[in-house]
Parts: structure tokens; C-alpha cells; sequence
């Protein structure tokens, strides 16, 4: 991971460098989980390919809202626009790198993940025409569309629970599936004596890990749902220039809806594709690593 003199993780996560003559994926990563993550897709590319990671985490306006109550001092406009220069930039050291002296880069692929495929479907717009990619690859992420913009006050705390615990198995590296009738109605107190039970149940955490310390790490997770959630919610989308692959994980967030949304915003065409795993774990899984690379690869 390269740092910047701050100590700050750079934006540009070069995760396996092109060949020449070979294409490289670009990626927006929101966070929550580390952006080593993508290695497992990065692995299942072919041979020569190359996986770049633009980390919305390197960009301090962005991450610390997560630590202060949610709050961010940005707008996923501005977030795109960085990242659109982070990209632009990337290309054209990529190119010249492939032995392209006026920095000409090849055609691309952009993928985004969770809140990372909506900063991704903005930035897209922002890009000149001959600069955009071929397609737009959206890994299990919600679309910044009215039927999917809550107010604070309507996010159900039973489903941010069960989203925690997804979180936390990912984390751990063991699945943490607490009873969803200890959940069902539970206040946040409740339910997290029900998801460290099943944690402690899976070995995820050890016996005797108290609750308090639990709460801390959900309200943090809480915190990172509630920026993404303020920043979509003034966002106006405009329609999607380039066509849209959707992957969804067979655990989505959003299980009931297919499309998370995304029709209005893809008139040049949404594809969907369903992936092992869940939320979380579809990053890290080789069966869900080998599907996505055959789409953001694909010809």
C-alpha cells in the first residue's frame, strides 16, 4: 500500500500492473473492508491483466464522516470529480508505461462496489467521451434513485443489524448468522446481545467479549451507512451513458429486488448477473472472484 507524506493511503491502488498490451480494470472501493480485498479478483483475471483500485478511503473528507457521526463535508459530485482525475491520471501513466509515448490508453472497464458503484456511475459522466469505458460493472451496489433514498428515521434498525452482522463475518472470516427472530424488533441493545451470541457460537469472537465493545464497531458501521446514505440523498443521477452490468450477491442487501434499482438510470442496456456469497464475502470468494472477472473482462 503506498502511503503519502500525510500517512494517508493513496488514492491509486495499483493491485497487479498490465502487461503490454494487456487491459487493466479499474475499480471505486468505498471501504469497510480493505481494498487487499480486490485481490482475490485481481488473482482471477487472466494472466498479464492488470486491477487498479480507486479508494474512496484515501480521501479524508470522505472517510472521517464515518468517525464523526456520519456527517460528510462533500457531495458525490465532488467525490466523482476526484476520482475522475485519479482515473484520467492512471490511464495515462498506465499507457505510457504499455509504450504508448502520447499516453493513448486502451479500452477499459470500470467496476464499482456497494456506495463505490455509485460514486463509479457519476463518475463516468464526468469523464470526456473518448475517455469513458466500455461498461459500467456494479458489484452488489443500490442505485441513487428515489425508491432507495431513506431518511435516517426509516433505516430499519433490524436490517442494519443483520447487515452488521454480515460486516462482521466478512471481517472475521467465519459466517455470524444471528436468529432472525431475536432480531426481528429488537432495539439495537438486543439485537447486538443476539448477533455476539452468534458470533461467539461461530468463533468469530471470543467467549466473554463484552456487548459495549461490540456497540462500538456498529455504531462506527452505522456511521459509514449513514454518510453514503446523506450523500445520495441530494444526489440527482443522470442516466447512464455507457451500459451497466449488475452483480448481485445471492446474500444482497437488498434481496427482494434484482435490479437494485438501476433500470431508470441504464437506457443503454443493464445486464444481471447473480454471484456466490454475499454483500461482503462476494469480494473474497474465488467461485465469485471467477464470475466477476469474466464480466469485467469480457470482450
Amino acid at each position: 500500500m503506498r502511503l503519502r507524506p500525510d500517512r494517508t493511503p493513496a488514492p491509486v491502488r495499483r493491485l497487479s500492473t498490465a502487461a503490454a498490451g494487456a487491459d487493466t480494470v479499474y475499480l471505486v472501493h468505498p471501504g469497510a473492508l480493505d481494498a487487499e480485498v480486490h485481490r482475490t479478483l485481481a488473482a482471477a483475471l487472466p494472466a498479464g491483466s492488470g486491477l487498479t483500485v480507486l479508494d474512496l478511503s484515501a480521501l479524508p473528507e470522505y472517510w472521517e464522516a464515518a468517525l464523526t457521526g456520519g456527517r460528510a463535508a462533500t457531495t458525490v459530485e465532488d467525490l466523482a470529480g476526484r476520482l475522475a482525475a485519479e482515473l484520467l491520471g492512471a490511464r495515462a501513466e498506465d499507457a505510457r508505461a504499455g509504450g504508448s509515448p502520447t499516453g493513448d490508453a486502451r479500452p477499459y472497464t470500470l467496476a464499482g462496489w456497494s456506495f463505490g458503484g455509485v460514486v463509479a456511475q457519476a463518475l463516468v459522466e464526468r469523464l470526456p467521451a473518448g475517455q469513458r469505458p466500455r461498461r459500467l460493472v456494479l458489484l452488489d451496489s443500490i442505485a441513487p434513485t428515489d425508491a432507495y433514498k431513506p431518511s435516517d428515521e426509516e433505516l430499519d434498525p433490524t436490517l442494519l443489524l443483520g447487515w452488521f452482522a454480515l460486516y462482521l463475518g466478512a471481517k472475521r472470516g467465519t459466517p455470524v448468522a444471528p436468529d432472525p427472530e431475536r432480531l426481528a424488533g429488537a432495539d439495537v441493545d438486543r439485537g447486538l446481545e443476539a448477533v455476539l451470541d452468534a458470533a461467539v457460537a461461530a468463533g468469530a469472537l471470543k467467549a466473554g467479549t463484552p456487548v459495549f465493545g461490540l456497540r462500538k464497531l456498529y455504531d462506527t458501521y452505522v456511521d459509514g451507512l449513514l454518510r453514503n446514505n446523506r450523500l445520495t440523498t441530494p444526489y440527482e443521477a443522470v442516466p447512464s451513458s455507457v451500459p451497466l452490468v449488475l452483480v448481485t450477491a445471492e446474500g444482497s442487501l437488498i434481496p427482494d429486488d434484482p435490479t437494485l434499482g438501476w433500470e431508470p438510470l441504464a437506457p443503454r442496456g443493464l445486464t444481471l448477473h447473480r454471484s456466490p456469497g454475499d454483500h461482503y464475502t462476494m469480494l473474497s470468494r474465488p467461485d465469485a472472484a471467477a464470475l466477476i472477472a469474466q464480466l469485467v473482462h469480457a470482450a
